[in-house]
């Protein structure tokens, strides 16, 4: 697995979803920032959600606009049709649950802000991901939001200010500790 994290703002994402999977996958996708977000669902409660839900499963006209595409809480024989069907017009997949159908794992995520913490099995073990992740949110609480802003502004000033990265990186671990924030 090769971690990475993308910028929504860049990206057209797409989600065909139903029931309590598309629900959450919905939740996390706004809460990262998805704003080109095409939703696809003939569910009720996600159609509330996202009032601008076309109430159909995408087509080919649709994968044309897309970078990438998530699939949650539609039966495997769809989601292996949706899956082939966005991957011939170059479109990343991931299909949850379905790891044989994704390009890509989703991580367990912890926000804090602009601070995204991420735990990942490599789609092997997504509950082993999530116990670790509940984990860090003892450690991480929500004072990071905070702490997150100060580190930031303390590194545009480092970089304002003619520092280069790897001093910049010794300030920025010299404040954490200085502070307290990490044992």
């Amino acid at each position: 697995m090769i971690p990475l994290a993308i910028d929504p703002s860049r990206l057209h994402i797409g989600l065909a979803a139903r029931g309590a999977s598309g629900q959450r996958r919905l939740a996390l996708l706004r809460a990262g920032g998805a704003q080109r977000l095409d939703v696809f669902s003939d569910d009720l409660e996600i159609a509330r959600a996202e009032p601008e839900a076309a109430a159909r499963l995408p087509g080919p006209d649709d994968f044309a606009a897309l970078h990438v595409l998530w699939v949650a809480g539609l039966p495997a024989e769809q989601a292996t049709a949706l899956a082939q069907s966005a991957r011939l017009q170059r479109v990343l997949v991931n299909v949850e649950d379905q790891p044989a159908l994704c390009d890509f794992h989703n991580a367990a995520e912890l926000r804090r802000g602009d601070l995204l913490i991420t735990v990942s099995t490599g789609g092997r073990n997504p509950g082993l991901a999530a116990a670790v992740r509940k984990a860090l949110e003892r450690q991480f609480g929500p004072e990071w939001i905070e702490r997150m802003r100060q580190a930031a502004g303390r590194r545009s000033a480092w970089r304002s200010a003619g520092h280069d990265m790897p001093t910049v990186g010794a300030l920025t671990e010299n404040l954490a500790q200085q502070e307290g924030w990490l044992p």
